[in-house]
C-alpha cells in the first residue's frame, strides 16, 4: 500500500524556526521529525511506497530523503508551487494513487498500530477511516448560563467556573479509498475538513479509529515542539 505525507505547509505557528527549515525537517533528538514518520510507516509492514507532497523549501526535504533507498522504502514526490491546504495538497499526488492509501500530516509523531487501522478499514469496507484521540482541556474563563428568554433582561441560571471540556479530535492520519480524490478540486486551496464533510453529506462510510493518548504527539506550535524536543533529547540521553 502507498502512504502520502503532507509536508508542504509554511509552518507559520513555528516561526522563526521555520524561516529556513521546513516544519517536517525540524530536529527531534538526532533526526528530523519527518524521518520518524517515514520509519513508522515502514515498520508497519503495510507500506511499500511513500509519496511526499512538498512545496515550501522542498529542496531541503528532497535532498535529505532522495529516492528513499537509504531508509529502506521507495519515496516519490508531488510538488506544488504554492500552499494548497491539506486536501488541495493531497490532490497533487493523484497520479500516484489508484488504490486504497494512507494519508497523514507531516507535523506529528505517530506511535499507534497503523497495521490494525488499515486492516479494520479493509475488513469493514469503509470509504474513509480517521484516526481520533481523546482531548481534554480546562477553559481559561468561567461560563455563565442564562435563560432562553428573548428579552433583554435575561436571568443568570448557572455559573460554571473554568469547566473542563473533552472530546475526540482528528490527529491527521487517514485511510482513504481512491475515489475520495474526486471530491477535491484541482489546483485550489481546499481543506481536508471540507472534503470529509462532503463525503459524509453523500452518505459515504466514514469510520473512526480511536488511538490511545500515548500514540500521538502533536508538533503544531512552538510550545508543543519544544516539549517534544526535550522528550526526545532525554530519550537519547538514556540510550
Amino acid at each position: 500500500m502507498k502512504a502520502v505525507i503532507l509536508a508542504g505547509g509554511l509552518g507559520t505557528r513555528l516561526q522563526p524556526y521555520t524561516f529556513f527549515i521546513p516544519k517536517p525537517m525540524l530536529p527531534l533528538g538526532n533526526k528530523p521529525l519527518l524521518e520518524y514518520i517515514v520509519d513508522w510507516l515502514s515498520s508497519s509492514g503495510k507500506i511499500d511506497q511513500i509519496v511526499l507532497c512538498v512545496s515550501y523549501l522542498h529542496r531541503t526535504i528532497e535532498d535529505y530523503f532522495e529516492d528513499g533507498s537509504r531508509f529502506g522504502i521507495e519515496i516519490k514526490y508531488a510538488r506544488s508551487e504554492r500552499p494548497l491546504a491539506t486536501a488541495g495538497q493531497l490532490k497533487t499526488a493523484s497520479d500516484f494513487l489508484n488504490d486504497t492509501f494512507v494519508c497523514l500530516y507531516g507535523d506529528s509523531i505517530y506511535e499507534f498500530p497503523l497495521k490494525t487501522m488499515i486492516e479494520n478499514h479493509i475488513d469493514s469496507d469503509t470509504y474513509i477511516s480517521m484516526a481520533l484521540a481523546m482531548y481534554k482541556t480546562k477553559l481559561k474563563y468561567g461560563f455563565i448560563d442564562v435563560n432562553s428568554d428573548d428579552s433583554q433582561q435575561k436571568r443568570v441560571t448557572d455559573w460554571r467556573e473554568k469547566p473542563e471540556i473533552s472530546g475526540l479530535i482528528n490527529i491527521g492520519c487517514y485511510v482513504f479509498e481512491p475515489e475520495f480524490l474526486k471530491l477535491i478540486p484541482n489546483s485550489t486551496s481546499y481543506g481536508m475538513d471540507d472534503a470529509v464533510r462532503e463525503s459524509i453529506s453523500q452518505n459515504k462510510k466514514v469510520q473512526a479509529f480511536i488511538v490511545e493518548n500515548e500514540g500521538f504527539i502533536d508538533i503544531g506550535d512552538k510550545k508543543s515542539y519544544l516539549e517534544a524536543y526535550k522528550q526526545y533529547v532525554k530519550k537519547l540521553g538514556k540510550i
